[in-house]
Formats: C-alpha cells, sequence, structure tokens
C-alpha cells in the first residue's frame, strides 16, 4: 500500500512538471528567438502585423519606425520591399530579402545580408504592396539618400525629387535640413523644399511666403510650379455675378476679343443652360424631308433660296412641333444677358493666386532682361566670326582694292589644315596650338603665289580681278574635293572647349564662341600692333594713303602689296581653324562666309579695321534680330540683312568708318 501510494505521488509530481514545461517553453524560446534576432528583424517582428496586412492606411508606423530606425540595413530592406523582393517565412513569421544567386532564389537576412536558405513556395510567402504602399515606402527611401554622408547620393536624391515630386517628400526635405554641412547642398535643398511647398504646403501662410521668396527668379522650375497656381477654366452662371465660392480671375463679356459671341453661346450648350442651334446644312436637310406639293411648311420652294427663307420656314415646322427647336437671333441674345461668364482660378485661394501672379510678373520683366542679354551675347559671339572671316578681306578688299572673290577658300584652307593636324596629333589642344600658325602659313604662301601668279597683273581692273578670283575659287573647291572628298571631315574641340558657360535657365553661351570672340580680340590687337608699330604697317598705309609718294620715298608698293595680300590670306587661314572648331568642315564652307564677310567690310568702312569690327558687330546684330523676329526661314533673315544693308549704305556708302586715301577713292 505504502509502495501504491508512493507511485502515485511520482505520477502528480511528473504530470505538473510537464504541465509546467508545457506553459513555460514557448515563453523561453519565445525570449531565445528576440535576443536571436537583429535590430532590422525586431522592428518587423514589433510591426508583423501591420506589415502582412499590407493597407496604405495601416502601413505608416511600420514604414515610419524603420525609416527613422537609422539602422545601416534598413534602406536597403525598404528598397527590396518596394521593389517586391521581400518574403516572409511561413514556419516562423520572420522576414527576408529575395535575391536570385545562381539560378535559384535565396532568402537573405535583412541585417547581415547573409544567405539563410532557398526560398520555395511550401516555406515562403511573398510580400506584395499595392501602390499606395511603395509610395510611402518610397518617401522613406528618399529620407535615407537625402541624409546619406556620400554628398553625391544627397545631389543625386535632389535631382530625383526635382525630376518627380509627390507630397510625402515635403517632409522628408524639412528633415533632412537641420544635418546638412555642405553650404551647396543646403542651398538646393532650401530651394526645393520652397518649390514643393508652393504646391504641396497646408498652411496659406507658408504657401504664400513661398512664392514671394521667387520674386524675380527666372528658374524654369519656379516657373513651372507657379503657372499651375494661375491655370483658369471659363464657367458660366444665371446668376448676375459670379459665385462667392470660385476663386475668379476676371469676368467675361460674349462678343469681345476674349470671348466670342459664339464661344458663349457654345458654352451654354454645353452646359444645358440653352437649346443647341440648328446648322444651316442641318435645316436643309430637315426642309427637303418635309417637302410637300412642292411646299415647305407652306412656302413655296422657289421662294426658299436664302438663309433667312429657309430659316423661317424651319421655324414654322418647329412651332408646329414637326423639327427641333432653334434659338432666333434674339434668344440667343436674351440667353447670353441672362448669363455671367467669367474665368476662375483652380486655385481656391485670392492670396495665392495674387502672389503668383506677381511673382510671375516680377519675372517676366526679369525674364525679358536675360533674354535681351542672351540675344547681345549671340550677336557679340556671330560678330566676332564674321570678324574674323572679314578682317583678312578688310585688308585685300579694303587696302588693296582688290575683290578677292576667292577669300572663303582661304578660310576652307585654314579649316583643312586643322583637321590634316589632328591627323598626326591626336593631343586635340596641341593640334590646335599647331594648326592656328600652320594655316596661318599655308595660306599666306597661297595667298602671295596668288598675289604673284595673277592679281599683280589686274590691279586697278575689277572686273577682270573679280572674275579671276571666281574662277580660281572654283578651282580651289574641286581641288579639296578631289583631295578631301565630299563629305565634311571632322576637326574636334578640346574637351575643355565643351559645353557651355551657364549663367542661368536664360542666359548661356558655349565656350567655343567664348574662345572665338577671345581670338577675335587677341587678331584684332595683333593686326592694330603690325599696322601702328611695325615698319611694315607703315608702309602699307603709306601705300594706302599715296602710292606714288611712297615709291618716291624708297617703299617698293609691289613688295607691300605682296606682304599685304599674304597677310590678309593668312589671317583668313587662322579664321579658318576657328570656324572648324564648330562648323562641318566642308570644300563649301568658305561660300558661308565670303557674302557676309564682304558686307562687314563694306557697311564698317573699307580699308578701317575699327570700321570692319564695328560692321561685323552691326551685321551679327541684324542677323540675330531678323532671326528672333523669323526664326523658322533663316533665308528670309538673309535676304532682309540684305536688303537694309542695301538701304543703309544709300545714306552712308562709305561706311560707319570713312578712310582717306586709295580706299576711299574706290
Amino acid at each position: 500500500m505504502f509502495q501504491s501510494a508512493r507511485s502515485r505521488a511520482l505520477l502528480i509530481i511528473a504530470a505538473l512538471i510537464s504541465a509546467t514545461l508545457l506553459i513555460v517553453s514557448p515563453v523561453l524560446a519565445q525570449d531565445t528567438l528576440a535576443q536571436d534576432l537583429g535590430p532590422v528583424q525586431t522592428i518587423l517582428q514589433d510591426n508583423r502585423e501591420l506589415i502582412e496586412e499590407s493597407s496604405r492606411r495601416t502601413i505608416g508606423p511600420a514604414i515610419d519606425a524603420l525609416g527613422s530606425s537609422g539602422l545601416e540595413r534598413a534602406p536597403a530592406f525598404l528598397a527590396a520591399w518596394q521593389a517586391r523582393s521581400v518574403y516572409q517565412r511561413e514556419a516562423d513569421g520572420l522576414f527576408f530579402i529575395g535575391q536570385e544567386i545562381d539560378g535559384t532564389d535565396q532568402a537573405l537576412d535583412p541585417d547581415t545580408g547573409e544567405t539563410v536558405e532557398e526560398i520555395t513556395r511550401d516555406t515562403f510567402s511573398q510580400l506584395r504592396p499595392n501602390g499606395g504602399v511603395r509610395s510611402l515606402i518610397g518617401a522613406a527611401l528618399v529620407q535615407f539618400q537625402l541624409s546619406d554622408p556620400d554628398p553625391a547620393t544627397r545631389r543625386e536624391a535632389l535631382a530625383a525629387i526635382a525630376r518627380d515630386a509627390e507630397e510625402s517628400h515635403l517632409a522628408a526635405l524639412r528633415g533632412s535640413l537641420d544635418g546638412e554641412e555642405d553650404a551647396s547642398i543646403l542651398a538646393a535643398k532650401q530651394r526645393l523644399e520652397r518649390i514643393l511647398a508652393i504646391t504641396y504646403e497646408d498652411a496659406e501662410a507658408l504657401r504664400v511666403a513661398a512664392i514671394e521668396s521667387f520674386a524675380g527668379d527666372i528658374g524654369l522650375d519656379v516657373r513651372a510650379a507657379l503657372n499651375p497656381l494661375i491655370s483658369t477654366r471659363t464657367e458660366v452662371t444665371a446668376a448676375p455675378e459670379p459665385p462667392a465660392t470660385r476663386n475668379v480671375a476676371r469676368v467675361l463679356e460674349p462678343g469681345s476679343d476674349e470671348l466670342s459671341r459664339e464661344e458663349a453661346y457654345a458654352q451654354l450648350v454645353d452646359a444645358r443652360l440653352a437649346p443647341a442651334i440648328v446648322s444651316p446644312a442641318d435645316i436643309r436637310a430637315e426642309l427637303i424631308a418635309n417637302i410637300e406639293n412642292g411646299q415647305v411648311a407652306g412656302v413655296a420652294l422657289e421662294t426658299l433660296n436664302t438663309d433667312e427663307a429657309r430659316l423661317a420656314a424651319y421655324l414654322t415646322l418647329a412651332e408646329a412641333g414637326t423639327v427641333p427647336t432653334t434659338p432666333t437671333e434674339d434668344e440667343i441674345d436674351a440667353a447670353l444677358d441672362a448669363h455671367t461668364f467669367f474665368e476662375s482660378y483652380a486655385e481656391r485661394s485670392s492670396d495665392v493666386t495674387d502672389a503668383a501672379n506677381a511673382t510671375l510678373q516680377s519675372i517676366e520683366i526679369n525674364l525679358m532682361a536675360n533674354q535681351a542679354l542672351d540675344f547681345s551675347l549671340d550677336a557679340l559671339s556671330l560678330g566676332s566670326i564674321y570678324f574674323l572671316a572679314a578682317i583678312g578681306l578688310a585688308i585685300t578688299f579694303g587696302v588693296m582694292g582688290v575683290i578677292n572673290m576667292a577669300h572663303g577658300e582661304f578660310i576652307m584652307m585654314g579649316a583643312y589644315t586643322g583637321y590634316v593636324v589632328q591627323l598626326f596629333v591626336p593631343d586635340l589642344t596641341l593640334s590646335i596650338l599647331i594648326a592656328l600658325p600652320l594655316a596661318f602659313a599655308v595660306t599666306f604662301g597661297a595667298g602671295v603665289a596668288m598675289e604673284r601668279l595673277i592679281i599683280r597683273w589686274l590691279y586697278h581692273r575689277p572686273l577682270e580681278t573679280l572674275l579671276a578670283t571666281f574662277g580660281i575659287s572654283i578651282a580651289l573647291q574641286q581641288l579639296a574635293k578631289n583631295i578631301f572628298g565630299t563629305q565634311a571631315r571632322p576637326f574636334t574641340a578640346p574637351e575643355w572647349l565643351d559645353g557651355a558657360l551657364v549663367i542661368n535657365d536664360v542666359v548661356a553661351i558655349s565656350y567655343i564662341r567664348i574662345a572665338i570672340f577671345v581670338l577675335a580680340l587677341v587678331f584684332l590687337a595683333i593686326f592694330l600692333f603690325v599696322m601702328n608699330r611695325t615698319r611694315l604697317g607703315l608702309e602699307v598705309r603709306a601705300v594706302t594713303q599715296n602710292p606714288k609718294m611712297a615709291a618716291s620715298m624708297g617703299i617698293n608698293p609691289d613688295k607691300i602689296n605682296m606682304l599685304t595680300f599674304g597677310f590678309g590670306s593668312g589671317i583668313a587661314g587662322i579664321a579658318g581653324v576657328a570656324i572648324g572648331l564648330f562648323g562641318q568642315v566642308t570644300t563649301e564652307m568658305g561660300q558661308q562666309y565670303i557674302v557676309q564677310s564682304f558686307m562687314t567690310v563694306v557697311v564698317g568702312g573699307v580699308g578701317s579695321v575699327w570700321g570692319t569690327l564695328a560692321g561685323a558687330g552691326m551685321i551679327g546684330g541684324l542677323q540675330k534680330f531678323i532671326e528672333f523676329l523669323n526664326p523658322s526661314n533663316t533665308l528670309a533673315a538673309q535676304t532682309y540683312m540684305i536688303l537694309f544693308i542695301i538701304l543703309f549704305i544709300q545714306f552712308r556708302p562709305r561706311g560707319i568708318v570713312a578712310l582717306k586715301g586709295r580706299a576711299a577713292e574706290m
């Protein structure tokens, strides 16, 4: 009996221990599991129910917990979640990042990135967040990117927000301002934050302040944010005044330039506030359908030969209910008078639209000033190109009186010289430095040969000179085609000439054009130095003013003419190098500048370098102005420019700067 009681006691104790273990073991297992989880997994498990539900209305706390955690691995998990690459293990509810490795999908630990096991349909389920949840995840990712230690990542995040802004980005931007240490990135963040505040800020006072802060700012992003605020739509009401609930831009009068009578009545018809007008074609069709015994509504067919007669007959049918009614002119006027037409802003707040209009007006004024500056820079750039092309002609035509129709081909020879140099010198900067003096030498030699062989026998015979140089022009073009072919040849500018100097969203000028402008100034200085500070320049000026007197003083006019013609041709070669950097190097490229070169010399004043400079600026500005007025027709611009120059020389035949001596007597 004692043994039996002892056995029963042992069984009771064993049962109690088993029951205790059954109760305690899950708790111990859960504590052990919690101790083994990483920080990201812990946050996920704390918000497990929200993540599994995956609703835009309830998922916010889970995303915020990850976004504000500051954990290094949190952005990677958010990115995978947004890309629908997160899986949940069925056995324990843990979350993993899915990634394809060696052809199979593997589950990666969100805290360590290490591979845990292969993903199968039986053991894992994929999280599929909808568009709303993915949008919230994207906003959280932006917050990480805006606070990333790498400045390049922060700039990329700003650029991404600027391209496709959302309401959630405003809070993310504001949250990243305090910790930003880079001054330029901070300024960009503050600017973008103000732009987003224009659209997404709830407080009206802050929106108005953000709008007013951009007064005079001509940035495209600012105008893109402000223009939707002042967009309007036309509305109509039967009341004598627009509704007080509308932000009214202006009241429209039917029949005015803003709203035609036809447009106003069509709007009434669309709003079902007035009957539609039956078209003349429909009236005619209804009349034909209701012909009886040669009459319509009791009116003989032969009398229905005007619109008024047909309308009267139609109205008779309409009164009888035979055809749909159509309003008369008096009824149309009465309907228009009984309604009020107005334009209303899509933006409800009048303070916001008033601030937007005032800011856009200040922007428009600043925009016009910058457009004028950009226009001036374009004209100056084009004028510098024409000056480079014409300065050599100013010497040969202006000083010597030789009409050299082959001047454009010397420009072409200079451009091809630069092309050939680049074939042997791969360094682009060095090749240009070599090409400039080499082009001068080549075209100088060609000019001297041309003067010695042909021009010297044709002095004071302008018609024969023109014909001879025109023939030389054709011969040089054909020679270039035989050597280089008819296709355009590349003459590449160095990298430091790529791109443009961008002052703002309106004003910009390419570095190549800046370089050409500087080159024009350099050769202007060289030309002035040669003409005013050297013996050659003194002799050239002497021969120009009085060749007989110069010859009596021991100066050889033939030699001076040869050197002068060669000097002018050499400058044309240098101009060819400069022009070839931004234009196509072809056998016909010289013909594109020969007319402008002659116009520049004639308008500026024959034989005057200052006149050539003034003429180049005038023609460059005139051409840009005409192209601005008629941008789609460049041929018309050339025609108008020539007509203007013909008119100009009628009043000032010697040009802007007249020169005394032989050039003035031509």
